[in-house]
């Protein structure tokens, strides 16, 4: 399950309440990570993002009309059909066509790379305070597998975003190509700072540069892969 395998527990344990009642439930999160011979498990290729923008297209037909309000599904069923009668280009760039904000208040979008991030934002129309969380979170701990939506959750709570009442729409996008969402009802207004404590005040940055990637992306330079470490031995002496 890879990545979405956070949500797809979460369903799990709530079908487990049905009939286990006054129960407790922990979901442990975990990072799928290479073994310890570097032998990686999946591969990870350019055609992902579009195809997790296919795989959440396809999941929301049938989750948006359980949580967004009845006017918004007529306006948009009656905006569709009259685009039909009058034959105009359906509104690929515009995003859904749904106003998701309409049901939803905040969007907690699973970490797995700035593509996919983008690619999701793109599909669902959202903004930069929409994608902030998800951002935030990839750029302090990277793609932690399942164990993503977790931070971005969290970030949203420390900066004091959720409220009592509030719908929160987790996007998870996984191995398979899964594409698992729930929508999670705010209970009572939160402000734990959790993870974030030490640092939520310097978020979000000026850049999102990452430190590392400037000092060592030439690892990832193919030219480098007949050097000999005769000649690598400068550089590792100036990064030293």
């Amino acid at each position: 399950m890879g990545c979405s395998a956070s949500v797809v527990a979460v369903d799990l344990v709530n079908q487990l309440f049905k009939t286990c009642k006054n129960s407790l439930a922990i979901v442990v999160s975990t990072e799928s990570m290479e073994d310890d011979l570097g032998h990686k498990g999946f591969r990870l290729t350019r055609d992902l993002p579009k195809a997790g923008a296919r795989a959440l297209t396809m999941n929301l037909r049938v989750l948006l009309p359980k949580v967004l309000p009845l006017s918004e599904l007529l306006r948009y069923k009656i905006s569709y059909y009259r685009n039909k009668i009058m034959k105009r280009p359906p509104p690929t760039a515009a995003g859904p066509g749904l106003d998701l904000r309409s049901g939803i208040d905040h969007f907690c979008v699973h970490p797995g790379g700035r593509a996919i991030i983008d690619e999701v934002g793109k599909s669902l129309a959202l903004n930069d305070y929409d994608l902030e969380p998800a951002r935030m979170a990839l750029y302090r701990f990277g793609n932690t597998s399942s164990g993503g939506l977790w931070y971005v959750l969290g970030y949203m709570e420390a900066k004091k975003r959720l409220k009592k009442g509030d719908k929160i729409l987790m996007i998870s996008l996984g191995a398979g190509f899964k594409c698992n969402n729930c929508v999670w009802k705010v209970m009572k207004d939160l402000e734990d700072t959790n993870v974030w404590q030490d640092c939520i005040d310097q978020y979000p940055p000026k850049a999102l540069d990452n430190p590392f990637s400037q000092k060592f992306d030439w690892i990832n330079d193919e030219s480098m892969n007949s050097a000999r470490i005769e000649d690598l031995l400068p550089l590792i002496q100036l990064l030293a």
